[in-house]
């Protein structure tokens, strides 16, 4: 078996297949008459007075008047500015193949030797750092001969997932017109470049009165690192099991016309080449399990991931998925006291009632608890203490249930004042937990 270069009689030849790009021309306008008339001719009066019946009427029609052809920079069709010509170009290389993008190539092997040659087996294969695609192989059914001057075409695809460079190795064995077998590799580099980046953002944000309510907001900036525009068809944000998302856009000016146009044929959003971006904002809410709200899972810091499709100028597709987008990392807690209600204004000196929840976020029962308020550290005196007995006492709480209770507060002290130090005590483990975080509220005069 040979395969010394320069031996062989055939050839591969390799043409990517893409969208054709749009030929332009420079929309710079011409007089014909600059084809035989030079400028000096304005040097000589007599000449420049004979000028127009020396010139036939078809090529002066409208500028017989105007000798100094400055029409020639007018439009006369508005189609002229565009510059397109109405020809298609095909590719005359690889050019710039993204991340996403299907590569799709027409190859050709060609016999430019005088004698035929026979039993070839051809194959094609994609080589990346980290791995071997096989694209075709005839292995098991090789093409029986080539005639002297003819060729055997094919096309490959193949989806790009990786990055850097990447080499088509198109390979043949195959007997010559001696009877010789041979063995023929041809390479073809090229470099994939990543097309977009995207840039995240994830802000949590309390609601509400008592600020129990948390809502996580996703923000994702794509940008264009193409030298064409892409519209973009599909941005969608998939969730993980834990959360549910909802796409928020800016409102526009109301129709129930434009409403259900947009609806059924979507216009793609566009970013701009060389860099344009364009910004997608989504609000993602954690699901409940089994009870009125939420349970935080530990290690549920995964949000979800990002799936991106467009397409370029004249419709070549192409498609991407996020890695996995992080949250904050949430730490599971076995009881979690929060504040369901409380009121905006009490009155001095006269007793309230603070709502709160107690939630059991374990699989077993736990209590029953205690619930008090610690004293503060320094020696200032507390403005905000229970009416009543300084323990309250809570029966147990079932698995990943809660209970809802209140506390009776008086105020002695006028102004925006602070609930500090609501305490929760399991008397059966004899756990003391995290206190409640401080609240606000304002005493009024009566």
């Amino acid at each position: 078996m040979s395969s010394t270069p320069g031996t062989h009689s055939l050839a591969f030849r390799v043409m990517r297949l893409c969208r054709p790009s749009l030929h332009v021309e420079p929309p710079l306008r011409v007089d014909p008459t600059d084809l035989f008339i030079g400028e000096d001719i304005f040097d000589d009066p007599i000449a420049a007075s004979n000028l127009p019946p020396l010139i036939s009427s078809d090529v002066t029609t409208n500028k017989s008047s105007d000798l100094t052809y400055r029409s020639r920079f007018l439009l006369h069709d508005s189609a002229d500015s565009i510059g397109l010509s109405g020809l298609l170009v095909l590719p005359q290389a690889f050019g710039a193949i993204y991340l996403g993008e299907t590569f799709c190539s027409y190859i050709s092997i060609n016999n430019s030797s005088t004698l035929e040659v026979r039993d070839v087996v051809i194959k094609a294969e994609i080589q990346t750092d980290k791995q071997r695609i096989l694209l075709l192989d005839t292995s098991k059914s090789p093409v029986e001969s080539i005639r002297a001057g003819g060729r055997y075409d094919f096309i490959v695809e193949h989806d790009v997932k990786e990055l850097g460079a990447h080499t088509l190795v198109c390979t043949a064995l195959y007997s010559d017109g001696e009877g010789e077998r041979k063995y023929l590799p041809q390479f073809f580099k090229f470099i994939v470049s990543n097309p977009l980046s995207v840039r995240t953002k994830v802000r949590c944000v309390k609601v509400g009165a008592t600020h129990f309510q948390e809502i996580t907001f996703l923000e994702a900036c794509i940008e264009n690192h193409t030298k064409s525009n892409l519209y973009m068809d599909q941005v969608e944000f998939e969730p993980s099991q834990n959360w549910s998302a909802t796409m928020l856009k800016a409102d526009g000016p109301h129709s129930d016309y434009n409403a259900q146009s947009r609806e059924i044929f979507k216009p793609p959003v566009l970013i701009r080449s060389g860099g344009g971006i364009h910004n997608y904002l989504y609000q993602l809410k954690m699901l409940s399990l089994g009870s009125s709200s939420p349970v935080k899972v530990q290690g549920s810091n995964v949000l979800g991931k990002l799936q991106i499709t467009w397409r370029t100028n004249l419709g070549e597709p192409g498609r991407l998925q996020t890695q996995q987008i992080l949250g904050t990392t949430i730490t599971s807690k076995e009881i979690e006291l929060n504040v369901v209600e409380v009121p905006s204004v009490v009155g001095i000196d006269k007793p309230f009632l603070l709502k709160l929840k107690l939630t059991n976020q374990t699989d077993k029962e736990q209590g029953p608890f205690e619930i008090w308020l610690s004293q503060n550290d320094s020696d200032e005196e507390k403005v905000v203490m229970i009416n009543g007995l300084r323990i309250m006492a809570l029966a147990p709480v079932e698995a990943f249930g809660s209970t809802d209770f209140h506390l009776n507060l008086i105020a002695t002290k006028l102004g925006v004042q602070r609930i500090t130090g609501i305490t929760v005590f399991d008397k059966i483990e004899k756990i003391t937990y995290d206190s409640l975080p401080d609240l606000e509220i304002f005493v009024d005069q009566d």
